[in-house]
């Protein structure tokens, strides 16, 4: 994905989706090993709401990045190629103290017992977010916005704003809420994944994956999921190779679109991919999701273009790529059940002159 030349990018219009979270300059391998052995690294960006963002200004949104980066070389390079997706990145406040947050990787898949993440981000300018200097006009200025558990979970100050942006008020946007489990940056086990539930409570919509839900809670199972999160209207299960299921808008509750109706629940298969690196997939899946919710397709169709806005990144190295051409997408959504489970994606699919029955399997 590619965009003019850097520097601080302002939306001209009012904001789609705004997202709030530390960015960090990452460090790709330039080959597979450990990190002791890799002999140089290519330079990328990674944060899980600047890639939200980036992907849906990619998709032809307004999106906003809030945050907070050093006043140094690498907080630079962050807000110019941030910006340079299109995002608005003017709410980004500079730090003279603290120094941008990067991290390297290797090469092998996040799940893998190989892989190894070696993250430089304590005292980081972004851990010293907080109500006190976050511009709250501009975080609450687009329809949605959006925000992890990983925010939560790099300082004090910043889990105090996460719940100051989740508290009930009078004119809040759409809360999308991605819980992001890393328990490398929790210190309190159990205390800590309760604080995420207690926030994804708080939230309108909120992603949450099978496995991190067990982690962290030990709650098994998408029905078991959703009895831990009555209140949110759209709750999204992503269960990995199964695909995801959403429990749709009709809990009771304050925030509930409909509430004392049934429980529309939706399940969506995954689709097969040729994986080159499983890395940014669930922020892809996220605006994907936000991007269908925010031209006011079905829930069905919200789920497939996560799918496939996930493929795209699959497909690629880095964290970050140009999606599918949205007819593109589109005509892959329309596909009936058969035809998208016969579909397989590899590196290149996202071409504009593929069409579907290029990309089925025989």
């Amino acid at each position: 994905m590619s965009g003019p030349a850097g520097g601080t990018a302002r939306a001209s219009a009012a904001t789609d989706v705004v997202c709030l979270g530390e960015s960090m300059v990452t460090f790709l391998p330039s080959q597979p090993g450990r990190l002791a052995d890799v002999p140089s690294f290519g330079r990328g960006i990674g944060g899980a709401e600047s890639n939200v963002a980036c992907a849906l200004a990619a998709a032809g949104h307004r999106a906003a990045w809030v945050g907070r980066v050093g006043a140094d070389g690498f907080g630079d390079h962050l807000v110019e190629t941030i910006g340079g997706y299109g995002v608005d990145t003017s709410a980004v406040r500079r730090d003279p103290v603290r120094p941008t947050g990067i991290y390297f990787r290797t090469a092998t898949d996040r799940g893998a017992g190989a892989h190894e993440v070696a993250y430089y981000r304590a005292g980081s300018a972004a851990s010293a977010m907080s109500p006190a200097n976050v511009p709250y006009e501009e975080v609450f200025a687009g329809r949605v916005l959006h925000l992890s558990g990983i925010t939560a979970a790099l300082s004090a100050d910043c889990l105090e704003l996460v719940r100051e942006l989740t508290a009930p008020r009078p004119g809040r946007p759409l809360v999308s809420f991605d819980v992001n489990h890393r328990p490398h940056l929790w210190r309190g086990g159990a205390a800590d994944a309760s604080v995420l539930l207690e926030l994804a409570r708080r939230c309108d919509l909120v992603f949450v994956g099978e496995d991190e839900a067990e982690e962290a809670w030990g709650i098994v199972g998408a029905e078991a999921i959703r009895a831990a999160l009555p209140e949110p209207s759209v709750v999204v299960v992503k269960r990995g190779s199964a695909g995801a299921t959403v429990f749709s808008g009709l809990r009771p509750g304050p925030r509930s679109s409909n509430a004392g109706g049934a429980e529309v629940v939706t399940p969506v298969p995954a689709l097969r991919v040729d994986v080159v690196a499983a890395v940014g997939a669930g922020d892809a899946f996220a605006a994907g999701f936000l991007s269908a919710t925010l031209r006011g397709l079905p829930v069905r169709d919200r789920v497939r273009h996560g799918h496939l806005m996930a493929a795209a990144v699959l497909t690629v190295p880095g964290d970050l790529t140009e999606p599918p051409a949205r007819d593109h997408a589109d005509r892959l959504v329309a596909l009936d059940d058969e035809a998208w489970g016969r579909l397989r994606l590899g590196p290149g699919w996202t071409a504009a002159d593929r069409a579907p029955e290029e990309v089925r399997t025989p």
